[in-house]
This record gives C-alpha cells, sequence and structure tokens, in this order.
C-alpha cells in the first residue's frame, strides 16, 4: 500500500455553495484541486455547485433522471476525473446571506434528487451556512457527513440569525473540519464541536531567478482600508533602490485620483489581463494589510507557495501561518509607518529577503495538495470504517419488520418548502405548528 493511499475506493460528493464559474472563490479552488486529486486516486469524485450555465445545469439534470434508474452508470462517469453536476443558479453567496435570500425551489429540488439518486458514501460540504446549496445538500445528505469551513471571519448578525437552523442542520454533520485554527476557534465559538484542522494547499512554485527591480504585490482582496493603508506606506518607501510595486484584483480597479505624481509610474494596477498566480510568481514581496475585517489567509498560503516574502497584519489567521513572524515580517493593524520600514529593510536587504525566503522552506513544503486529500481521506476512511455491515444487524431487522410503523407529522420538516423559508420563516412556521397543536 502506497502512503498516504487509500486502498477503499470510495464515492464522494464535494458541495459548493459557489457558482462553479466563479474561478475566483477560493473555496471552488479547492473543491476542484481535491475532487481532481481524489479522482485521480481511484474514488469516484462528484461535483455539486450552482451554476450560471443553463447548459451544464440541463445537462446534469437529465444525468440525474437517469440516475434513478441506473446510478450506477452516473457514477461511472466520475472515474479518473470529477464529475461536476449544476444544479442552478443562485444569488452570490454572501448576497444570499446579508439579505436572508431562501434557495430557488428548483436548486433545492435538484440537490434533493442527485443525493436520492446517487449512492454515495460521503457527503462533503463547504462553507454549510443556511441559506445555500451546501445547506441544503446536508439535509438532503443520506450518506455519511462532511463539513469544511474556510473562512477565518462571518457576519456575525447573519450567523446568529440562522443559528437555530444551522444548529439542527449540523447536528447531522460525522465530521467537521477548518482551514485555519482562527477559522476552528471562530465556527466553534457559536457552533461547538470537534473540528480537525487541515491547511489548503497551493500549487507548487515554479523556478525562477529574479531580476530587475524588487517587485512588491499587494491583492487587493481584503477590505478598502488595506490597500490605502499600503499606498500611504510606500510614498515613504525611498526610491532606490529601484522596485515596483502591484495591485492586483479579481475586480476592475483605477489608481485612486489622489496617487501622488511620484507613485504613478512606480504603481500599476491589474485585474483580468493577469491571474492571481502569475502576479504571485513575479513577487519578491506579497503584502496583506487587513485590518481584521476581511483576512485573507488563502493568498497568505499561495503567496508562501509561490516563494515571495510576506509582510502582513498582525492577525490570527495571518499569525499562525507565520510562525508568529518566523517566515515574514509582521506590523500592528493600521500601522502605515511600520509597513513602511519593513518594505524599505527588505528592499535595501537582499540578505534579509533570503533568509526570510529561506525559512518558510518547511512550511512550502507541506503545502500540496497531495497532502490535503491524504488528510481528507484518513477522515472518510475513519468514517467509513465505523459503519456496520447490513449483516451484523440481520436478527434485529428481522424482528423490527414485523412491528407496526408509526406515522409522524414531520410539518415543515418534510415540506420543500423548508429548504427555500429563510431562518425567520422557518422559525415563525414551527411556532405556528406548535400553537396549532395546543389545547
Amino acid at each position: 500500500m502506497v502512503a498516504g493511499v487509500s486502498t477503499e475506493r470510495l464515492a464522494i460528493a464535494q458541495v459548493t455553495p459557489f457558482a462553479w464559474e466563479a474561478t475566483s472563490e477560493e473555496v471552488n479552488d479547492y473543491v476542484a484541486h481535491v475532487a481532481a486529486e481524489l479522482a485521480g486516486r481511484g474514488h469516484r469524485a462528484v461535483v455539486i455547485a450552482p451554476s450560471t450555465s443553463s447548459g451544464l445545469v440541463r445537462d446534469s439534470r437529465r444525468a440525474i433522471r437517469a440516475a434513478r434508474d441506473h446510478p450506477e452508470r452516473l457514477l461511472e462517469q466520475a472515474q479518473g476525473e470529477p464529475l461536476v453536476l449544476g444544479v442552478g443558479e443562485v444569488l452570490p453567496f454572501a448576497a444570499a446571506r446579508r439579505h436572508s435570500s431562501s434557495l430557488p425551489m428548483d436548486v433545492a429540488r435538484t440537490i434533493e434528487d442527485a443525493l436520492t439518486a446517487i449512492p454515495l458514501d460521503v457527503v462533503h460540504v463547504h462553507e454549510p451556512f443556511a441559506p445555500s446549496a451546501s445547506s441544503a445538500a446536508l439535509r438532503h445528505s443520506r450518506a455519511l457527513n462532511v463539513a469544511s469551513f474556510h473562512a477565518p471571519t462571518e457576519r456575525i448578525l447573519s450567523t446568529q440569525l440562522a443559528r437555530p437552523l444551522v444548529e439542527l442542520l449540523f447536528s447531522r454533520l460525522d465530521a467537521r473540519t477548518a482551514s485555519f485554527a482562527a477559522t476552528r476557534d471562530l465556527v466553534q465559538r457559536y457552533f461547538p464541536g470537534d473540528y480537525r484542522v487541515i491547511l489548503p494547499g497551493a500549487d507548487p512554485a515554479k523556478h525562477r531567478i529574479r531580476s530587475g527591480p524588487v517587485e512588491i504585490v499587494i491583492v487587493a482582496e481584503e477590505e478598502r482600508a488595506a490597500l490605502r493603508l499600503f499606498l500611504r506606506a510606500l510614498r515613504t518607501v525611498p526610491a532606490e533602490p529601484e522596485w515596483r510595486a502591484t495591485v492586483w484584483s479579481s475586480r476592475t480597479l483605477a489608481a485612486p485620483a489622489t496617487l501622488r505624481r511620484d507613485l504613478v509610474d512606480r504603481v500599476r494596477f491589474l485585474g483580468a489581463e493577469r491571474s492571481e498566480a502569475e502576479v504571485l510568481a513575479s513577487a519578491d514581496i506579497v503584502v496583506l494589510a487587513s485590518e481584521g475585517i476581511r483576512p485573507t489567509p488563502g493568498t497568505l498560503v499561495r503567496a508562501l507557495a509561490a516563494g515571495a516574502v510576506p509582510v502582513t497584519s498582525r492577525l490570527a489567521p495571518y499569525d499562525e501561518l507565520l510562525s508568529e513572524g518566523e517566515y515574514g515580517l509582521e506590523f500592528e493593524p493600521g500601522d502605515a509607518e511600520t509597513l513602511a520600514a519593513h518594505l524599505t529593510r527588505l528592499i535595501t536587504e537582499p540578505e534579509l529577503r533570503e533568509s526570510r525566503r529561506a525559512s518558510a522552506d518547511p512550511l512550502r513544503a507541506r503545502l500540496s495538495w497531495g497532502r490535503v486529500t491524504d488528510e481528507l481521506e484518513d477522515v472518510y476512511t475513519s468514517l467509513t470504517a465505523r459503519r456496520h455491515e447490513n449483516g451484523v444487524a440481520g436478527p434485529v431487522r428481522k424482528r423490527l419488520t414485523t412491528r407496526p410503523f408509526i406515522d409522524v407529522d414531520l410539518h415543515m420538516h418534510t415540506d420543500h418548502s423548508y429548504d427555500c423559508a429563510t431562518p425567520v420563516e422557518v422559525l415563525l412556521a414551527r411556532e405556528r405548528a406548535g400553537s396549532a397543536r395546543s389545547p
């Protein structure tokens, strides 16, 4: 047996709440890499995701209907490479949570049909907060359930609003994982349980020889204040030795009108014309300057994998990755002076850049998707190993077949409108149902 590879071949569904076409979403990147690794190891990997592609949704629904009679035929398509099933179009996940929107009926029904028709061993849901495709999958799953939590921050009001419904759904979980210790601590505070921390992976860095000016990069996916702080710090960084700065964002960005004239020629703003991976591959220094509102530790993981030296604000999600400053330099959130001083040192002292880069080699060696899949396989197989064989309960099963059935009125619990109701509507419906039954 090869180390890190399971001998048991499983049928595993990875469910993301984000539209599959949203390639900038870190959760989708995680799901795509893990599903590909699992398929390469002989597992039957299925990805269930919202989609904006009418063609993908149409073909997926046709395949799900056909799977009612021949489920194994659909799983045969998931051998060697992941099978992607688009379940319909939904609002962006963040917007849906912000407005407490309900999940469209057709999306919820498609997810239910898929999980009913396909014989799965494990359903792995990502960010399963309601309402979302992940929470619907958790509700309708008939397999062992694993949840992964990635974001190190949550909108507290949204979490509190959905908490009763989410607690009900989370009771169906058999295992929980978190991408970072900061994520585990946050989610555990609201939803107590055992969370295994599995650090996400990153594509390996290509060997490169850097020449020319020192390249500083900021990935502007944090809150806007982070970019303003970065540009303010650049004002006091000396012009010599020569350096350049790149601001990259998945959104369209333009240079602010207030950018000083001496920085216009040094700072460039990039978007869709270059990928994040290309920008990070050319970076000597990567800056993450969040003040704690929207940190992006996934970007830090990819920056470390690319061989850049990170300069970050001192926040828990960044601190745990940098091992309290061992692999990079840190400054207090909002402290532009210290950020500028760190950048000046790294620009003027090439030996400092090299020592910081070399110190992260042990961590960089762990940032592989193969290692992530090894750890997830361990979670899956530890769960499936606890399943009982059908023959074990044979005498009990035979005895129970003679017992009469008891009909239970589940009200909203078996009504499809439950999928599409907001948390408040669900709670009000439960209250009304309880009042109607009371004498």
